[in-house]
């Protein structure tokens, strides 16, 4: 769809981001809001859980408040529920479910009642009930609770009689009707008063053994406790709850007829219901019921609820917890930033933050997938040009940077076309070029048939940055290239590589070392380390395996850690959150360090940088076999300067091709400070060459008197580069580097 604005030559394009069906088939996948089982099995809505949690708090009065909202008669509902909350109690399956009826009846004898309401309108809709059972006293509370001036015809000299013969055992019964506005006649009979009173009322409700009498072999409709024939609102009950449940459904039948509306309408679900929670009962041990004699046991008692819930995503996802958003809000409100056609676009920001490692479609019992959204979202906000460049440019000219000026692609000396080509990943060459070069010169040694190289970027940045037409175009270019090479079998350093260029023959390189075997120089580890899985890895488990033995048969005593697996979470990198969102970035990170104290393995090379800038002892899988070291923590110009180093080392090393030093004619030096800020605001040392190679040709710069510092500016491509610099004897000292990113169009 495309949406021309008004007076204006903009025009905006418009992609749904996928059906309203979908959108709500997506969201039922999510079962936090789901009731717990105990919620769901009470047919009169008490929240369970709720009143527990404050019996446990040792708040008697807000469990008795829970309690009022679903009955006018807790204390005889609390003596004689029969209380199928307690048969679907999942603690059950650890031993000794929660004593919820006990817990009731403790919430009901020890918690303070509220507040008598104030005066408040009565209805002008009579109401008069004839008869007295069970059913019918719960009912006559439920109209009272509603406003209805109620009348009830009772054949019992008084209350005390009548409590007598309906709930004997139950104290407090007397209470609960003293706190209702409830007429009572005492002495009556029932079928005479209706035959005497019946068309004084609007409203007319009878016991059920009295309906039966007024009109024998009466039909009743118990979906809404109505004789329709005879608009006499009645209906058997079996026992305490059932007489209560009952009589709440009649208690909205009378609603809905003193409307003169149908009363099966509109009337919601009701009863108990099937619930789709999940709860992990992992770590849970199995308790023994405490008798309930006084609070202090109630309070013990209810503390061994285990509160059911499902926050299996929340629990594993840095990124869930920092924006406190489970799945399913967080999807209906990402849809509704993509429809959005004009305006601020507020979860541009949280779509962008998600490392897209799917993490939560394993932890969720459902599968349900935050990261295929965010990616979708991703992507339709590119097409419809609703997503600035700005938080993703750096990475993505990065990677145009590894596919450019350091890409290279060449075959095995002696071989025209190759069996393997070994793709390192733009990572591994940014961070450990030695490594990449130990590992490929091996390679070629050992295996026969010709091993070619390709140094570049898999296309994962793009693709994570949802720039599907970059992504496109890369895809190509790497297809191209490898079919230049014979279509040779990709061993990949990467699990991200290995599964981005999985449309290719694909093996990791560690499956293929543990096939010819490690090298002679592969480096003995005694020790504990935790192993990290990539988030790369994740279903992998061919890769997971095959790091493990190999780490094990060098001697590292591998440790596993809290999600591990395809459970394990992302270290910031992916998806391009490091670049889009420090702070989460930074919360995935200590996440994943959180789960051991020992030194780190991992088999990415993002990782390991991760990791290592946060002081973790860290090493990657590749390190072990080869004997060498990364460079440590390089910044981003360092990473640029890797990779270029790294294409000349070996194209002097292997192919005997030189490559021509550039002389620049002046020196650049970076004050320590400089090097710090322009790693943290993402300035290339390249960017603070360029502002000063057009500083000599235009001689454009200022004085700041108060730092004594000269300060020159340039434009290079969106970006705006201010350095500040000293002169020096052949060239310049640098002391501050800013930028600033924005895209600006014309209307």
């Amino acid at each position: 769809m495309i949406i021309e604005e008004r007076q204006s030559t903009h025009v905006y394009r418009q992609k749904q981001l996928f059906s309203k069906e979908e959108l709500e088939a997506r969201e039922s996948l999510c079962v936090h809001e789901q009731p717990p089982y105990c919620n769901a099995a009470c047919p009169l809505k008490l929240d369970t859980k709720a009143m527990v949690a404050a019996l446990a708090a040792g708040d008697f009065g807000k469990a008795m408040q829970l309690y009022e909202k679903i009955t006018p008669l807790p204390h005889i509902l609390s003596a004689g529920c029969e209380a199928p909350c307690e048969g679907a109690c999942k603690l059950r399956e650890r031993g000794d479910g929660v004593s919820i009826r006990a817990l009731e009846a403790a919430a009901v004898q020890y918690g303070e009642r509220a507040k008598k309401r104030g005066l408040l309108r009565k209805k002008t809709k009579k109401c008069a009930v004839y008869g007295v059972d069970l059913f019918a006293l719960f009912l006559a509370g439920e109209l009272a609770k509603k406003m209805y001036p109620v009348t009830v015809y009772a054949p019992y000299p008084d209350r005390e009689a009548m409590l007598s013969a309906l709930a004997p055992e139950t104290a407090g019964a007397a209470e609960d009707l003293g706190r209702l506005d409830i007429k009572f006649e005492w002495n009556a009979d029932p079928e005479s008063a209706y035959a005497g009173t019946a068309m004084k009322y609007d409203l007319r409700c009878a016991a059920y053994e009295t309906a039966q009498k007024l009109y024998p072999g009466l039909g009743v409709d118990e979906a809404v406790m109505v004789c329709r024939e005879h608009q006499l609102i009645t209906g058997p009950a079996e026992g305490v709850l059932d007489a209560a449940f009952g009589a709440k459904k009649a208690a909205l039948s009378a609603d809905r007829l003193a409307q003169n509306l149908d009363p099966a309408n509109t009337r919601g679900e009701e009863g108990a219901v099937q619930t789709r929670l999940y709860t992990n009962l992992e770590g849970v041990l199995p308790t023994k019921r405490i008798p309930i004699e006084d609070k202090e046991t109630a309070i013990a008692e209810a503390g061994r609820c285990i509160q059911c819930h499902c926050d299996e995503c929340i629990k594993g996802c840095a990124y869930l917890q920092h924006y406190q958003k489970f799945p399913r809000i967080l999807t209906r409100e990402i849809y509704n930033n993509v429809s959005i056609i004009m305006g601020d676009h507020m979860m541009n920001k949280p779509i962008n933050a998600c490392s897209l490692c799917g993490q939560c479609s394993v932890l969720c019992p459902n599968g349900y997938d935050m990261a295929e959204i965010c990616k979708l979202a991703r992507e339709n906000m590119v097409y419809t040009g609703k997503m600035s460049l700005a938080p993703h440019e750096f990475a993505l000219m990065d990677m145009v940077f590894s596919n450019e000026d350091a890409f290279l692609c060449k075959p095995q000396p002696g071989f025209e076309q190759c069996k393997y080509v070994f793709f390192p990943g733009c990572q591994a060459t940014a961070i450990a070029p030695a490594t990449v070069r130990a590992a490929y010169l091996d390679l070629c040694q050992r295996l026969d048939g010709g091993v070619a190289l390709m140094l570049g970027c898999c296309g994962a940045i793009c693709d994570w940055a949802g720039r599907y037409e970059l992504y496109g175009d890369t895809m190509k270019f790497l297809d191209e290239k490898l079919a230049e090479l014979g279509n040779p079998t990709v061993i990949a350093g990467c699990p991200t590589c290995k599964k981005q260029l999985s449309r290719h023959e694909t093996v990791g390189i560690w499956a293929v070392l543990e096939d010819i075997g490690l090298p002679k120089k592969a480096k003995r580890l005694d020790k504990p380390m935790a192993v990290h899985d990539a988030c790369g890895a994740r279903g992998d488990h061919e890769t997971q395996d095959s790091i493990r033995r190999i780490a094990e048969s060098l001697g590292c005593a591998v440790s596993e850690t809290a999600y591990a697996g395809d459970k394990a979470p992302c270290c910031g990198y992916g998806g391009l959150t490091q670049y889009t969102n420090r702070e989460v970035a930074k919360k995935m990170t200590d996440s994943c360090l959180e789960r051991s104290e020992l030194p780190y393995l991992s088999y990415c090379m993002a990782c390991r940088d991760r990791f290592a800038r946060e002081g973790r002892e860290s090493m990657h899988i590749l390190e072990l076999v080869y004997g060498t070291a990364a460079d440590h923590c390089p910044d981003i110009s360092a990473k640029r300067y890797n990779r270029l180093g790294l294409k000349q080392e070996l194209l002097k090393e292997v192919w005997n091709e030189e490559v021509e030093a550039v002389d620049l004619g002046f020196t650049i030096e970076y004050t320590p400070e400089a090097e710090e800020m322009m790693d943290d605001r993402m300035i290339l040392k390249s960017d603070v060459l360029r502002v000063l190679q057009a500083l000599r040709e235009t001689g454009e710069a200022i004085l700041e008197e108060e730092t004594g510092l000269i300060v020159t500016r340039a434009r290079l491509g969106n970006v705006t580069f201010w350095v500040k610099y000293t002169e020096t004897g052949s060239g310049y000292l640098v002391h501050r580097a800013y930028s600033h990113r924005m895209t600006i169009q014309s209307r």
